[in-house]
């Protein structure tokens, strides 16, 4: 049976996966790079960039790094969440800590926790569950870091958002930023960065499928080209990004 014969519940939660994963929606991810920027002023990629080393890099920064590391904690954080009134802290947390410890450079530690912030104060406003109120109080009392994807977690959950489609959409809204953080680097431009989009549909459904039903303990990253080139950007004097 289609999804949509199911009634209006369905296409409410995929509506709401499209609103959460719009570049447009305000957590600040447009001030990131995601280490492009460093990458760029050492010379690593050209500009422009060939499109197939784009697309490598991008495929691997999403099996390796984000979906192991923000999908995963995203899918627990959903997890945690039974309904809008109910949350499971313990678990929240366990996630929050782990995504916190693997981000190995200082900058992506701080742009995920401040983008998370950003996005509670927003979902309390627009969104306003008994879930994120218990979350964004142990937040404020230091208990748990707020790291956007744990935030978006548990906001999907309350929205109605499947967890799957939670995953795949953060995952796309990582991959949507990516590229156009690299338009704006002048490494690809429009177009080309849309057919890196479409390159790596098969890695981020891929990458999706893998993260969804892992715990917090299988919460990881390794990217060690990424991290490298965030960890020398916050030495340089001219920059455009905040990562």
């Amino acid at each position: 049976m289609p999804p949509y014969l199911g009634g209006a519940d369905w296409l409410t939660g995929f509506l709401s996966a499209l609103q959460l994963s719009d570049s447009a929606f305000p957590s600040g991810r447009y001030t990131l790079s995601y280490g492009l920027e460093t990458l760029v002023q050492s010379g690593f990629l050209a500009t422009p960039t060939d499109p197939r080393v784009l697309s490598a890099l991008l495929r691997d920064q999403l099996l390796l790094g984000v979906a192991p590391s923000d999908g995963v904690a995203l899918a627990c954080a959903h997890r945690a969440t039974a309904s809008g009134d109910s949350l499971d802290l313990e678990c929240v947390t366990r996630a929050d800590e782990r995504l916190t410890a693997v981000k190995l450079a200082r900058e992506a530690r701080e742009t995920s926790t401040r983008t998370g912030r950003a996005l509670l104060r927003i979902a309390r406003s627009v969104f306003p569950t008994e879930a994120l109120r218990h979350y964004a109080d142990c937040v404020a009392k230091g208990r748990s870091p707020g790291n956007h994807a744990v935030v978006l977690g548990i906001l999907s959950a309350s929205v109605g958002v499947p967890r799957l489609e939670a995953v795949a959409g953060e995952l796309f809204a990582f991959s949507a930023a990516w590229v156009a953080a690299g338009v704006r680097l002048a490494v690809t431009d429009h177009s080309t960065a849309q057919a890196v989009l479409h390159d790596v549909r098969a890695a981020t459904a891929e990458a999706a499928m893998c993260a969804v039903d892992k715990d917090p303990d299988a919460i990881t990253s390794c990217t060690p080209l990424p991290d490298v080139a965030a960890m020398r950007h916050e030495q340089t004097q001219l920059r455009l990004f905040a990562s």
